[in-house]
């Protein structure tokens, strides 16, 4: 059989970094056990990547080489990673990062050192001096070469049990690579799956922030659910599972949202085919990896409020889920604080969630007519510069609905609601929340002998509203339109 992974064992393993630093990992090597090259280094090597960080393995003294290292190259940093009872330690030396750790669980050779690694594709190691040559001295006690070369991924003995976050890491190497896992190692996340949770948080974020870094999240997540590792994890997406939809959808609630995420790598993926006029905006909104990762993060959740808004015991038995973009967002602030994500994530992920349905809204109101300045106004402002990403995730979820009842051209009408409001964007309201300020605070105060207080936001908002229906122009336009509000509302 023809291989579908291809390695490249007769590359150098070393020719990617500075030689300046190779030279004095290899005089620090002189005055400590061998040194062996292992780990995500090597794989990735063999597979013909450079790979972020350098692996070396030493039977022990981990910490120990990295001080004599930065003792070599005259600087460097040291970053301790080990815990109590696995010792390693990283130097970081002009944007390189060396990385050593000591063998596991006691082991006194190589190959018994390998046995405790994860998965047999990283369970490789070839000593630092044959890093020239590295098939011929390959050291591979498990057979992860031939794993390597046919794309699959098998655990190594006890991997699971020694680390569960390896299940977790197990589906992100899948995403991140495109390997399959064998049959026995879905059995075994589905044997150990709740050993997860003993996992700390920010270790589970991270592996699941690489796994939304790829354009294979929607497969994997799904994947992850059919073993159960998902719902240890996300215990709030299986409510959706099974949870009927009104006719706009044909899916239950749990697996549009996984069609959702799928979808949204299509857009993302061809904006061109899904905006016209701003389709530009749409792309340079994209070519941020965060922001993608983001859009992936609001697609799985986008409906997350939807099992506690359930109900179909009114308006004659039609399925409804009243504001559960509103709960959403509340339920994935709990997720985000328990996955220990950043605030900006979380508030911009959470902000998506919420405003999710606004497109939607528009365009029920759109095809009974114009839309007003206001209702423009409001969704850029609220949505600022994320307003790109929303009707991304917007196109994804139209995308991800095909129930009888959906509108024929949801797509179309979006595509067109979205180049409506971003030229209302550019030539209305960015220029009356950011131009030139035609009435301030001061001016309430000096010229209409006002008190600081809530009614000055009103009154500044009521204000940009009229810029943005161009009733106010210049400063005597503002000051005059102050003015009548304030007699009128009195």
């Amino acid at each position: 059989m023809e291989n579908s992974h291809n390695t490249q064992g007769s590359a150098s393993l070393t020719h990617f970094l500075p030689q300046a630093l190779m030279r004095a990992v290899a005089l620090v090597e002189k005055h400590h056990f061998p040194f062996y090259i292992t780990g995500g280094t090597l794989r990735d090597r063999l597979l013909g990547r450079n790979p972020a960080d350098f692996d070396i393995t030493v039977k022990e003294g981990a910490l120990q080489c990295c001080r004599d290292l930065l003792h070599v190259l005259h600087g460097g940093a040291l970053v301790k990673l080990g815990t109590d009872t696995e010792e390693a330690a990283r130097v970081v030396w002009q944007g390189n990062c060396i990385d050593f750790s000591a063998f596991r669980k006691g082991a006194q050779t190589i190959e018994e050192e390998l046995h405790h690694r994860d998965f047999s594709i990283n369970a490789l190691a070839v000593e630092l001096r044959h890093s020239h040559e590295p098939c011929a001295h390959l050291i591979d006690p498990l057979g992860g070469l031939w794993d390597l070369r046919e794309g699959i991924l098998r655990c190594c003995p006890e991997a699971f049990a020694d680390d569960p976050l390896r299940m977790l890491r197990g589906y992100r190497l899948r995403a991140e690579l495109g390997f399959t896992m064998d049959n026995e190692c879905i059995t075994m996340v589905r044997q150990h799956c709740k050993e997860i949770r003993k996992s700390a948080m920010e270790r589970v974020h991270y592996e699941l922030d690489r796994i939304m870094s790829t354009a294979s999240a929607a497969e994997v997540f799904k994947d992850m659910a059919g073993t159960g590792l998902l719902w240890e994890i996300l215990p709030e997406l299986e409510e959706g599972v099974g949870l009927e939809q009104p006719g706009y959808h044909h899916e239950d609630v749990f697996h549009h949202s996984i069609l959702a995420l799928q979808c949204l790598d299509r857009v993302m993926a061809e904006p061109n085919r899904y905006f016209a006029e701003h389709a530009e905006t749409v792309t340079d909104y994209l070519g941020d990896d965060a922001r993608r990762r983001r859009l992936r993060w609001s697609a799985l959740f986008h409906d997350l409020g939807k099992p506690s808004t359930f109900s179909s015991g009114t308006m004659g038995g039609r399925i409804t889920f009243y504001n559960h973009d509103r709960v959403g967002r509340e339920i994935f602030a709990d997720i985000a604080r328990r996955l220990r994500m950043s605030r900006v994530e979380a508030e911009r992920i959470g902000l998506l969630i919420e405003m999710h349905m606004h497109p939607f809204h528009l365009s029920n109101v759109r095809r009974k007519g114009r839309l007003s300045r206001r209702a423009l106004l409001r969704i850029c402002k609220k949505a600022g510069n994320e307003l790109p990403g929303l009707f991304v995730l917007a196109m994804a979820d139209s995308l991800a609905g095909q129930g009888e009842l959906k509108p024929a051209d949801m797509e179309q009408e979006l595509s067109c609601l979205f180049d409506e409001i971003k030229t209302a964007d550019e030539k209305l309201v960015q220029p009356a929340l950011h131009g030139e300020k035609l009435v301030t605070g001061n001016d309430l105060i000096g010229i209409f002998h006002l008190s600081p207080g809530p009614y000055f936001r009103e009154i500044l908002d009521e204000l940009e509203v009229a810029r943005v229906e161009e009733k106010v122009r210049t400063r005597e336009d503002a000051l005059s339109w102050v003015g009548n509000y304030i007699e009128n509302d009195n």
